[in-house]
């Protein structure tokens, strides 16, 4: 298996999630190689919970990371799970047009091109 769907599969055990029970790990790989991983982190208003990929995104900037090729989303679900609208913006705006691995506890992946999942994003060409 891909090392940085696994990673993302060990950060998935980090998921604050006893609302939902829906445990999510990502796994964010910059340019120099370096993996920053998050989890989600969920919240009693639900309104405040942060999506695993949000959690990558920002930690990989907070530590200098500018850069990225690809990220790793990892769920227990059946149907592989992508990243919700929100997350799908910050990724387009921090990351670009990175490559996605979706992945479950079964090692079932599947890859995408973000463009593909998130067609006319927003960002500051519009500004």
């Amino acid at each position: 298996m891909d090392p940085l769907a696994e990673a993302a599969l060990r950060a998935r055990e980090n998921a604050h999630a006893p609302f939902s029970k829906f445990k999510v790990g990502a796994a964010l790989e910059d340019i120099s190689g370096s993996i920053h991983t998050g989890c989600n982190v969920e919240n009693a208003t639900y309104g405040l919970t942060v999506c695993a990929e949000r959690v990558a995104v920002f930690k990989a900037i907070s530590e200098g990371a500018r850069k990225f090729r690809r990220i790793a989303i990892a769920a227990d679900t059946g149907l592989l799970t992508p990243p919700c609208g929100a997350c799908r913006q910050i990724l387009w705006e921090f990351c670009g047009d990175i490559e996605l691995i979706l992945v479950n506890l079964q090692g079932a992946t599947e890859k995408f091109q973000l463009a593909n999942l998130f067609p006319r994003p927003f960002d500051a060409s519009f500004l």
